[in-house]
């Protein structure tokens, strides 16, 4: 993998400040990450040439070099998560952490992706006018795909899988916490690429990881064609602060579980176990617990037993419940929710819970402090499912299911280049044709007008 920078004196930018070779003028001068969009660029019409059995091949290549890899992905990673030790918590540290068996799961997602039809070159609509001339709406690939993300290396190898069966080519960020585990990921796609006489550059790397690179992403008009932020609220906000290219938002997940007055206890109770603490540091894990009145007496005290004294009897990290004054009032035990708990994504074993006295309190409670990301409603009562998923205005809305299954994979899309809480042009988890756009190819026979 090549991302060595053109020398002071060697610069592939025209030295009047105009546009590169191909570029719109006043595209800008980006001197870290130039090169490397330039190479971008260049190698498009090669992923454009390819067949979909060819893109498939290629795809399956990259699965079989990710394992084949396994080992050297294994040290970079142990790199990384030794220079993490002390700087980042345990629970973010999980997030970051490689096994044998994650990297296998990467490889099964880079073959789902293979699997999965493709997205280019489809009509998507098609109609002939009055006078002949028929109108057709095909799927087209976007172009130059630029992702920055934090601390999660499979992202590599899920935005690399996804964006070259959309037949558009990637530039990754990643964090410095993950940049020896993402640079043995990407060798190994390099050496799937080579294999099939393919430039490097359709899988690009930018390996600066300070800001100012990812600020050169944001502002590079005319090389980038979309924008996706993956990472905390910090990184998502920047984007949409700072971003001159088209940009998606993704990620930040406030997501709430609404326990009916109604609601199974026992699958109440599982299921917020598992939205909670099956994997706490990822954005489609439950942060906020409401309970309708008529049946909080009697539930919280079991979730308190579910989520604290059984798992500290376990040796298990005990989720701390951050309670509401009458949830507090109710259990006699517990931390008293601060006036932030209920707008924070704590992406750790908390749980903020506050009680409520209606289904239409909860949606209330969830349209002004969601995300926009994942909510549940736990019910028996088909009224109040109806209610909830007509009014919450959230990318996924569940009925009597954890916020976990918010995922491309879980939802048949292959992997997921991440979850949109946006509505325009994607919403939810993006998958192969959200990553695609479309234009009109009209056919005639000497229509004029």
């Amino acid at each position: 993998m090549n991302t060595t920078l053109p020398s002071q004196g060697m610069s592939c930018y025209p030295p009047d400040g105009g546009a590169a070779p191909g570029q719109a003028a006043g595209a800008p001068h980006l001197p870290r990450t130039g090169a490397l969009l330039e190479a971008a660029l260049a190698a498009k019409p090669a992923l454009a040439a390819l067949s979909t059995e060819e893109k498939k091949a290629v795809l399956l290549s990259m699965a079989d070099a990710l394992e084949a890899n396994a080992p050297a992905i294994l040290a970079a990673n142990a790199q990384d998560l030794e220079a993490a030790q002390g700087t980042i918590a345990p629970v973010m540290q999980d997030r970051l952490r490689l096994t044998q068996g994650r990297i296998a799961d990467m490889a099964a997602g880079v073959r789902a992706v293979a699997a999965l039809p493709d997205p280019v070159g489809r009509t998507l609509a098609s109609h002939t006018l009055p006078n002949g001339l028929q109108v057709n709406k095909v799927s087209v690939p976007l172009g130059v795909i630029a992702i920055i993300y934090e601390s999660r290396p499979n992202v590599t190898s899920d935005a690399a899988s996804l964006t070259f069966q959309a037949g558009s080519v990637c530039v990754l960020r990643g964090g410095k916490e993950s940049i020896h585990s993402n640079t043995a990921i990407v060798d190994a796609l390099h050496q799937a690429l080579e294999k099939h006489h393919l430039p490097a550059a359709l899988v690009s790397l930018v390996t600066d990881t300070t800001r100012d690179s990812a600020n050169e992403l944001m502002r590079a008009v005319g090389y980038v064609d979309l924008l996706i932020p993956r990472g905390g609220a910090s990184l998502i906000q920047s984007c949409v602060d700072n971003a001159k290219v088209p940009c998606i938002q993704t990620g930040t997940g406030i997501c709430h579980l609404y326990v009916d007055g109604d609601a199974d206890l026992d699958k109440a109770l599982t299921i917020v176990d598992n939205a909670k603490t099956s994997r706490p540091s990822v954005c489609n894990a439950a942060e906020v617990c409401l309970v309708h009145r008529d049946i909080a007496p009697a539930f919280l005290p079991q979730l308190w037993d579910r989520l604290v004294d059984r798992r500290r009897a376990a040796g298990q990290p005990p989720v701390e419940l951050r309670l509401d004054p009458e949830a507090l009032a109710l259990l006699g035990k517990g931390s008293p929710a601060g006036p932030a708990d209920f707008d924070t994504e704590f992406l750790d074993y908390i749980l903020a819970v506050r009680v409520v006295g209606s289904v239409e309190e909860a949606i209330d409670h969830i349209n002004r402090h969601s995300t926009g990301h994942s909510e549940a409603i736990l019910t028996q009562t088909r009224a109040h499912a109806d209610l909830f998923t007509k009014l919450v205005d959230s990318a996924a809305v569940y009925v009597n299911a954890s916020t976990r299954f918010t995922d491309g994979g879980q939802f048949g899309l292959g992997c997921e280049m991440g979850i949109s809480t946006q509505k325009l042009h994607a919403r939810g988890p993006m998958g192969l044709e959200e990553l695609t756009s479309y234009k009109y190819i009209i056919l005639g026979d000497g229509q004029i007008r």
